[in-house]
């Protein structure tokens, strides 16, 4: 599996940093100790600027008469229309509008730092992708969410934002479970877990508004945890786990049909292989066998999650991001698995008959 982590050439260093931990690939640095905002930028190599430069193009019929030189002088400005430029590397990162606005990786930091006005915050993980066109962030928030006696759910936020003028800035609070690292990101119902700011004006402005996503954080921590001690409560067969996990894998309408009709002989294989993992997964991965987990609603949705993190592969560490954290196909499974169990728990096996 590829990681698509910048590479800095100059530096000759990855751009990415992980606290105690090597990632599954074994590249960037490795810090013993929560670094403070500005060590984390410079431990992922995030420590470069953005600008945005005029493009230019070629009048072709005067360069044509010059054909005994290599050198060719941009005659025709691009109007509306600007690189963005890494100032360290040269690197075009994108081409953007006039009404883009740069958000420096500083200001992303910032962002973090203002929540809790520094204290508490634990930058866990950050890096670059691709060129140093998009970077990410993920920092601990204090405290847990408690399930049962002693599950416990670390409270992170996690931030990415790009500098290409593709998507805008994504804050989002996380949360994960220790035992298995499962990233347990559903929105509530009429409730989101995330907030989004495009790059126009005041964009920086904007981000520095961080008591929005603490307010998010505040209150989706108090409803998970009452929500995930009522699940570990609730009992759940065995076959009506297979069948919570069909329901929530299902792509679109037709395999809903053939699922509700029973026509498992018309379903694809590659359909019945992803159920068989995630079942497989519900009841015999180690992590599945905690007393809030066994045959129980909240371990339901926990091999659901836990598959799409710790078991099906991914092309590289960028699209494991997009499908986990920016709406992919994880991110709607998961949620689909996170409304079925919350039906569930009002309504049991029905449920499942009527989906």
């Amino acid at each position: 599996m590829a990681h698509n982590l910048n590479y800095n050439e100059q530096t000759e260093k990855h751009s990415f940093f992980s606290v105690k931990e090597k990632a599954w690939h074994g590249l960037g640095q490795i810090v013993q100790d929560y670094p403070t905002s500005a060590e984390a930028i410079k431990h992922a190599g995030l420590d470069y600027t953005v600008e945005k430069r005029p493009l230019f193009t070629y009048d072709n019929e005067n360069n044509a008469a010059d054909e005994d030189t290599d050198i060719k002088i941009p005659e025709i400005d691009v109007p509306d229309f600007f690189a963005t430029m890494r100032t360290d590397t040269e690197q075009v990162l994108g081409v953007v509008g006039k009404d883009y606005e740069v958000v420096q990786n500083t200001d992303a930091f910032s962002f973090f730092d203002a929540i809790v006005g520094g204290d508490g915050i634990q930058y866990e993980t950050a890096g670059a992708l691709g060129k140093g066109e998009r970077i990410f962030i993920t920092a601990k928030l204090p405290g847990y969410i408690k399930v049962g006696n002693d599950d416990l759910i670390e409270k992170y936020l996690f931030l990415t934002t790009s500098h290409d003028g593709y998507g805008s800035i994504l804050a989002a609070f996380t949360p994960v479970r220790i035992v298995c690292a499962n990233t347990l990101n559903a929105a509530l119902r009429n409730y989101s877990n995330s907030i989004k700011i495009r790059h126009t004006a005041n964009a920086k402005q904007r981000l520095e508004q961080a008591h929005k996503v603490m307010g998010i954080a505040n209150k989706l921590t108090e409803q998970m945890e009452t929500i995930f001690n009522h699940w570990a409560k609730v009992r759940i067969a065995d076959s009506a786990i297979k069948k919570l996990i069909q329901l929530a894998m299902i792509p679109n309408k037709e395999v809903l049909h053939n699922v509700q009709a029973g026509k498992d002989d018309v379903l694809s294989t590659c359909f019945k292989n992803m159920c068989d993992n995630v079942y497989e997964y519900a009841l015999t991965s180690p992590t599945q066998q905690h007393a809030t987990t066994r045959g129980t609603l909240f371990g339901a949705y926990n091999a659901v999650t836990g598959y799409f993190q710790n078991i099906r592969n991914y092309k590289n560490d960028e699209a494991k991001l997009k499908s986990v954290l920016l709406g992919g196909t994880a991110q709607l499974r998961t949620q689909a698995a996170f409304n079925l169990c919350t039906d569930y728990a009002n309504k049991g096996d029905a449920i499942l008959l009527l989906n």
